[in-house]
């Protein structure tokens, strides 16, 4: 098999910032596509595994699963692209193919996926490298093909934060009438909103901060509710059918399981680890109400949201930076400064 080195940015270890690396890619076999990134969208993943924040990150790490870019080589059995195809990778490069969860599109919940960075690459049989680089090579049943009416470089974030959000909205069925409350807005939040209102549904923001009301309500939201105030929180007891939870670190639940309708479900889709202060069972059981958890989306739920997307115009609100920039992009995102997701402009590596 042909080696490649091509330039990155990544680190070496946990304590140490972003810089330029080699790396290694593999030639393009025969369902393999080839692509020069031209963007790749920042996640919060990327900064914890950067990090070891997990503890479970093999370094040297090479983040990024918002890829966006141009097909510039294909392997001879491959049928859905061609080179100059405008196409995106977000967060899988594989898996078994032959499990259930596969067999059903449901590739993000396979025992054996691999994840753009950090997966297990089994041809060097070492860890995988993500986006933030000058190219990538990767079977086409992971390759997504990009609307040519949308700005690729604000693309980029819908291959995650989109993604997160929009599968737990088609799984819970949501559509016109459908009553969607969102927790949180920053890069899925404001995704979760645009999305939700596209569908049809009414849209409400919970917000702890009454300033985000003329963002939330500019991106589609149809009303914002305080969180910290009882008297609007009380307003809309037993009100909800979804409650998409966006918030990446631990935070109380409760209040909003008592919002949400009969049958209705709260999914968290930004934090990760035990709950604290604990679940209160005894308002789902008197309402059969669920809190329920949901990852990203298989590649043929990631492509029929790029086509939604390009159907009704939607893209992440974003700011775009260069490579070199990244440390103080990881230090501004956790302060949440950022409007609403960083994209790096991949021209910047390879200048």
């Amino acid at each position: 098999m042909d080696v490649k080195q091509i330039k990155a940015y990544g680190t070496e270890a946990s304590d140490a910032g972003l810089g330029e690396l080699s790396i290694k890619r593999r030639g393009v076999t025969a369902k393999d596509v080839e692509i020069d990134i031209e963007y790749c969208g920042v996640c919060h993943s990327d900064l914890h595994f950067a990090r070891n924040d997990w503890g479970f990150s093999v370094y040297p790490v090479v983040p990024g699963h918002e890829i966006v870019g141009k097909v510039i080589n294909v392997g001879d059995a491959v049928t859905n692209f061609k080179v100059g195809d405008l196409v995106a990778v977000g967060c899988l490069v594989d898996s078994c193919r032959s499990c259930s969860n596969c067999e059903n599109d449901l590739e993000q919940y396979c025992p054996e996926w691999v994840g753009t960075y950090g997966g297990h690459d089994k041809y060097f049989n070492m860890q995988t490298f993500g986006g933030y680089s000058e190219s990538i090579v990767v079977d086409e049943h992971f390759v997504l093909k990009v609307p040519t009416n949308l700005n690729p470089a604000a693309v980029a974030p819908v291959l995650c934060a989109g993604i997160t959000t929009w599968s737990p909205l088609r799984h819970w069925k949501v559509g016109k009438g459908s009553k969607v409350a969102v927790i949180g807005l920053g890069g899925l939040g404001h995704m979760a909103i645009k999305l939700a209102n596209a569908l049809g549904s009414e849209v409400t923001l919970f917000s702890r901060s009454p300033d985000k009301t003329k963002d939330a309500m500019d991106l589609g939201a149809h009303r914002v509710i305080i969180s910290t105030d009882e008297d609007q929180m009380n307003a809309f007891q037993g009100h909800f059918d979804l409650i998409i939870d966006t918030v990446p670190y631990i935070h109380d639940v409760n209040p909003y399981v008592g919002t949400l309708a009969t049958n209705g479900t709260l999914v968290l889709v930004g934090y990760l680890g035990p709950l604290d202060p604990m679940l209160n069972s005894v308002p789902m059981i008197m309402g059969r109400k669920t809190v329920a958890g949901s990852l990203i989306g298989g590649i043929a739920e990631t492509q029929e949201l790029l086509d939604f997307c390009g159907e009704h115009g939607i893209t992440s609100e974003i700011e775009i930076i260069n490579i070199q920039d990244i440390n103080s992009a990881y230090e501004r995102m956790l302060k949440s400064d950022v409007h609403y997701r960083f994209v790096i402009d991949m021209a910047s590596l390879k200048a």
